[in-house]
């Protein structure tokens, strides 16, 4: 996985690079500025090679976060359907068509696999990361839970054979029903704990540079020092931009058996936010056999030089319902 943030994917593991329109269904590319507005910049005297035009020329190279377009570099995500009824063992079908327009078949191996499945519904509540199947035709194939209805944005993280570098396609999926909207948790100051386990993160997200944050695993109010490699890593992280679901990759700092990181309790990853704003992070970690995901709301800037947040933040760690994967292992990931 290539975790654009590359928060920066999977590996979608944990650090990341945190990375607008909702729902936007068809490839997008920065605009440049319009010839209009160049026109009234003159009209009014303005120095067009001066800091201004600068500004607009860093604001037009700025790069698109991923998951906010269905087609990049000639590759789109292409769902089979674009509606599927509401149920708890769903199955989702897609392909990746290539410039060519046929599925793709090869794939390079990020984080253990050759594609990353994130859906998670665009109030940013059901989240799941599978890895599903592919087929010698180039269809891939995952159940998924689609209890809840309502729209749901589907994420694939995946680096196609002989690409420059990774790419993260986001599409729209409805599930009809009556919705019934989650308003997004505010970050929580105090631990809440199931099955035993909390998470804290300790950092602070800052639009446009790196961040490094830390996510400490406890049970029962001791550090988990035995943690589980789980996607190349002893955790992955996943962050959306509340609002238009921009996807941030995340990269973990460190590799299980380089004989420098530990196995817990903490959990180094770098990520940039491209803007302020709110963000939704969920961490997946393995304990035990069992792969867990903690979910938590961050804010990346403070409005009118505010005080910065609390250094640490703590967040409620659950069991993965999403952790679902065509492998008999079970593990999800």
């Amino acid at each position: 996985m290539n975790t654009a943030l590359r928060l920066a994917g999977f590996g979608v593991g944990l650090f990341a690079v945190f990375g607008a329109a909702v729902g936007v269904g068809a490839a997008v590319a920065p605009a440049a500025p319009p010839a209009a507005a160049v026109g009234v910049a003159a009209a009014h005297g303005e120095d067009q090679t001066g800091t201004g035009m600068a500004a607009m020329s860093q604001a037009v190279a700025a790069p698109v976060p991923g998951g906010l377009m269905v087609s990049q570099d000639g590759y789109t995500l292409a769902l089979a359907e674009r509606s599927l009824p509401a149920g708890a063992q769903v199955p989702l079908r897609f392909e990746i068509l290539g410039p060519d327009g046929a599925p793709v078949t090869r794939y390079d191996t990020e984080h253990d696999k050759d594609l990353h499945l994130i859906v998670v519904r665009r109030d940013l509540s059901g989240f799941q990361h599978v890895h599903p199947a592919l087929g010698d035709d180039g269809t891939w194939r995952v159940p998924v839970d689609l209890s809840a209805a309502g729209e749901y944005r589907v994420f694939a993280d995946f680096t196609p054979t002989g690409h420059d570098g990774g790419l993260t396609l986001g599409a729209d999926l409805a599930v009809p029903g009556a919705y019934q909207p989650v308003p997004l948790p505010a970050a929580d100051p105090s631990a809440a704990v199931i099955d035993g386990y909390a998470v804290t993160l300790a950092g602070d997200l800052v639009p446009g540079r790196s961040s490094e944050l830390t996510l400490t695993v406890s049970r029962d109010g001791a550090p988990v020092t035995d943690l589980q490699p789980y996607l190349a890593a002893y955790g992955h992280l996943v962050a959306l931009r509340a609002g238009d679901l921009a996807y941030l990759h995340v990269h973990p700092a460190g590799a299980p058996g380089d004989g420098v990181t530990p196995a817990g309790p903490g959990i180094t990853f770098y990520a940039t936010a491209p803007t302020a704003g709110d963000y939704r992070l969920y961490l997946d970690f393995q304990h035990n056999g069992v792969v867990r995901t903690a979910e938590f709301t961050v804010h990346a800037g403070q409005p009118d030089g505010a005080a910065a947040a609390p250094a640490t933040t703590a967040v409620t760690a659950t069991d993965d319902t999403g952790h679902r994967d065509t492998e008999p292992d079970g593990h999800g990931h």
